[in-house]
């Protein structure tokens, strides 16, 4: 089994828990209380519109240098909240001294206005402590998470070399989510179960109904009580469903549920010899130089495929074999292949990809056998784009616009002389790419392309010397994205 399994390596806390450190002595003066505001990490900012370098889900700490001493109405408060409130911001955190004695009462009113949670920092406490105690309060959930997980994969894969190991694992699985486990055949008929009957059975198992029906990989749902209903395709066309329902929701469980589902995939396999030799043929044929398009019908799963890049989210470490086998069969396909620590699978067109916790995914639009290669190439942008935006999936797709007026020879012929300068050069033209969809942020840019933010800046002047052409004229940017599109650069 997996010594690293596939959780995000800093969670999300809750601000309750923050203000719970005695140590920092910080209190909530304005905005919602409760355990329903998370904070995904802690940036100081003296800037009066922080909005470009927030990313979501931060603690923003600042001393109000931008803020006059006698701060009313008028000042510009509401806007600088909003644009906070905009950016995603979960909280805003007001140190007291050495700039302002007290927070200032319009900054308080706008705060409640925009329901964003202002906490005051007393003076003898550092951003810097604050900081360092929402890392250690991520690193602390990580910690006992990664441990649950781990030794959920453990005793899973013990169970399964159990006697009655379909049974085994039910019954592990039930337990590790405190709920109930169901294995449901390809007639949506109860093949095996474990956990405590409950009354949302009924709901669970037209989910997995549901789930057939639709060609899906996963579906979720909350019943009116709260329970967490989870349903999991067993393999590509297998048949069989794995059913969850549990009365909580941890970060884990999604990887925890995706193992079982991988483990009974292969325990109930002898329903897909027929697919497993298709996929041999198919490999041999390959091999042997048979065309895409000869081959892909063996795959089982149609002409249309989509290719789907992903990354575990946050900053967690590199897959391993167990985690991109989990992936594949939560998105419905066993063809995965796990190189570079980047996660690719190919799922047919029949079963949308869905986001899937724990993981950033980068999604093609719908391609034959023949664009695979160009399909390839948009599932890594859009995964570069997740990244950078901090999003679950983004896909790649083309929406019919003013592009389509101009005939395809001409709009190609045009985009090549453009860009005929960055021929050269194919890092410049990725990086003008990445930087014209990213609306120019050289941050976002730099994380979506693994390079320095100066690195970004310094190619973008070289792009901007070889083509001649203003970047930040918008006509401009507007004819570089469109030669980048034509050309699939």
């Amino acid at each position: 089994m997996s010594e690293r399994p596939s959780v995000p390596l800093t969670p999300p806390v809750s601000l309750a828990s923050l203000l719970a450190r005695e140590d920092l002595a910080l209190r909530q003066i304005a905005g919602p209380a409760g355990p329903g505001t998370v904070l995904h990490g802690a940036h100081a900012s003296e800037m009066a519109d922080p909005y470009p370098y927030l990313l979501g889900g931060e603690l923003l700490l600042t001393a109000g240098v931008h803020i006059p001493e006698t701060a009313g109405a008028g000042t510009g408060l509401d806007g600088y909240v909003s644009r906070i409130v905009a950016a995603g911001g979960a909280a805003l955190g007001f140190g007291v001294a050495p700039v302002h004695d007290t927070v200032p009462g319009a900054l308080v009113a706008a705060c409640e206005a925009y329901g964003l949670p202002l906490i005051e920092v007393p003076p003898r406490t550092t951003f810097a402590a604050v900081a360092r105690a929402v890392w250690q309060l991520m690193e602390r959930t990580r910690t006992a998470e990664l441990r649950r997980v781990t030794e959920a994969q453990q005793s899973l894969a013990a169970a399964a070399a159990r006697p009655d190991p379909v049974l085994a694992v039910l019954r592990r699985l039930a337990r590790q989510t405190g709920g109930r486990a169901v294995l449901y055949g390809p007639e949506g008929t109860e093949v095996a179960a474990a956990g405590t009957a409950a009354p949302e059975e009924g709901a669970l198992s037209s989910l997995a109904r549901l789930l057939v029906s639709r060609g899906s990989a996963t579906a979720s749902d909350t019943t009116p009580e709260g329970v967490h209903l989870a349903a999991y395709a067993l393999g590509a066309g297998q048949g069989f469903v794995l059913g969850v329902a549990s009365p909580r929701r941890e970060p884990g469980d999604q990887s925890i549920a995706s193992v079982a589902a991988v483990l009974l995939s292969l325990l109930t396999g002898e329903q897909r010899g027929g697919s497993d030799a298709a996929r041999s043929a198919a490999l041999v044929r390959l091999l042997l130089g048979a065309p895409p398009q000869e081959v892909a019908p063996l795959l089982g799963g149609g002409e249309r495929w989509f290719v789907v890049h992903a990354r575990p989210a946050g900053q967690a470490a590199a897959p391993d074999a167990l985690a991109a086998s989990a992936l594949g069969a939560a998105l419905g396909s066993p063809l995965v292949d796990l190189a570079d620590g980047v996660v690719r699978v190919l799922v047919p067109a029949g079963r949308e990809p869905g986001p899937q916790a724990g993981w950033t995914l980068g999604v093609s639009a719908v391609a034959g056998p023949g664009q695979w290669p160009a399909a390839d190439a948009q599932a890594a942008r859009a995964l570069a784009r997740a990244r950078a935006t901090r999003g679950a999936l983004v896909r790649h797709g083309r929406r019919a616009g003013l592009a389509g007026l101009v005939a395809e020879d001409e709009a190609r012929e045009h985009a090549r002389a453009v860009l005929a300068p960055l021929d050269a050069s194919p890092a410049l033209a990725e990086t003008l790419r990445a930087w014209l969809s990213l609306h120019g942020s050289w941050d976002r840019t730099a994380v979506a392309l693994g390079v320095h933010r100066n690195t970004v800046r310094q190619r973008i002047a070289r792009c901007a010397a070889l083509l001649g052409t203003d970047p930040d004229d918008p006509d401009v940017r507007m004819e570089l994205w469109f030669a980048l599109r034509v050309t699939g650069q």
